[in-house]
């Protein structure tokens, strides 16, 4: 791991409530989006950029790998599911990159015109000799989202995978490029119930600003949404030690928990998969949720059940789409959209290391226009622009 920076996991000061900017819209089009009522509240249409795409693929860098002490091609394989940052007038990327033996670490590339990146030669985030060591090798650290606070310190939300274990973990950091890991966001709640088990895709509620994603409390606490099976969510009061919230007594889930190693039973569910519909499967938290005047705006990836799914679309497509909170109580839904916005259609979205994806983690806005970066069939990595 690159030295890191000689700063503690830092306790947040409290973040006013606000009143976001609206987030203007076009009208969907048949191309983009079936005629439902989403084009007055969600951020549509997004329309791909394929003359760029797909906008990174595997790379020839090499570095020496802590672990196994020896150079190691760390993205040779695949690069897929980035975050996005705009930071100083460049788009920055961090994206999952992987080796040929499976081994996930954290790329950064850079952009001038948020469309054409250049990578820098080594990884910024990896698995190393450290603490976190037997919860992220050999797996590695996978699938990063990012916001920032109000004092200008990145959070990084990830993936720390053993080989077969997904756990939610965080980490922090002045520059992007150098990172103080910070362990599991849930090893303080419930007595450790949470610690060990399966958690991934953490989407924290934040106001963007210049195109960056900056975190903000509601009702004095920070809000973010997780999960890939149903969503949750979580509060927090420092965006490093976050709290589950569970049902209450009483309540029941809307559709059944069936991850047995996840053992969710008490979790509250906010927003559930549909049957009959392109997010049957699973669902699964997208960029960091965005504050708008309308409310809670949360992009999400889902996946096509073989049975029970949306029968115009192959069995497993991982296909987005969008749906609003109350800003006011971020568990409550308000609006959902009915059809998927972005799905796998060319061919580098259909064929990859997993077949028919479409997968959205990065959300930034340049030089006034929106940008969404998205995991092309586990393998590349695209764009789509509003």
């Amino acid at each position: 791991m690159l030295k890191p920076l000689l700063f503690i996991c830092l306790v947040l000061l409290s973040v006013n409530t606000y009143t976001a900017k609206p987030v203007h819209h076009k009208p969907a089009t048949k191309s983009t989006i079936s005629k439902d009522t989403a084009d007055s509240w969600a951020l549509l249409p997004f329309i791909k950029l394929d003359k760029a795409n797909p906008i990174l693929g595997p790379g020839k860098g090499v570095f020496t790998d802590p672990i196994r002490k020896a150079k190691v091609a760390w993205e040779e394989k695949d690069v897929f599911n980035p975050a996005i940052v705009t930071r100083n007038g460049k788009v920055y990327m961090l994206y999952r990159a992987q080796d040929k033996a499976g081994t996930s670490r954290i790329g950064l590339a850079t952009s001038t015109d948020a469309v054409h990146f250049v990578r820098s030669p080594h990884p910024v985030f990896y698995p190393d000799n450290d603490a976190q060591k037997p919860q992220e090798w050999e797996g590695g650290c996978e699938d990063p989202r990012v916001v920032r606070d109000d004092k200008g310190f990145y959070y990084m939300t990830y993936t720390a995978y053993d080989g077969k274990l997904a756990r939610l973990f965080i980490a922090t950091s002045v520059d992007l490029l150098h990172w103080r890991k910070c362990g599991n966001v849930f090893s303080k709640a419930y007595h450790g119930k949470y610690l060990n088990k399966w958690a991934k895709s953490g989407s924290i509620v934040s106001k963007y600003v210049d195109g960056q994603a900056v975190a903000v409390k509601i009702n004095g606490k920070y809000w973010m949404y997780w999960g890939d099976t149903q969503i949750f969510i979580a509060t927090s009061t420092d965006l490093i030690n976050w709290t589950p919230v569970e049902m209450k007594k009483g309540e029941h889930p809307p559709v059944p928990l069936r991850d047995a190693a996840l053992t969710v039973s008490d979790l509250k569910v906010v927003l559930p998969t549909r049957t009959g519909k392109f997010d049957s499967d699973l669902v699964e938290s997208g960029p960091p949720a965005m504050i708008t005047d309308k409310g809670i705006l949360l992009i999400y990836n889902s996946k096509n059940l073989a049975t029970g799914g949306d029968k115009s679309l192959p069995a497993g497509t991982y296909a987005a789409a969008q749906a609003l909170f109350d800003r006011n109580d971020p568990t409550k839904i308000l609006h959902r959209m009915d059809h998927y916005f972005i799905k796998p259609e060319k061919p580098y979205e259909i064929t990859g290391q997993v077949g028919q994806v479409c997968f959205l983690e990065g959300l930034t806005q340049f030089k006034g226009a929106w940008y969404i970066y998205y995991g092309t069939a586990d393998s590349k990595i695209a764009v789509a622009k509003h």
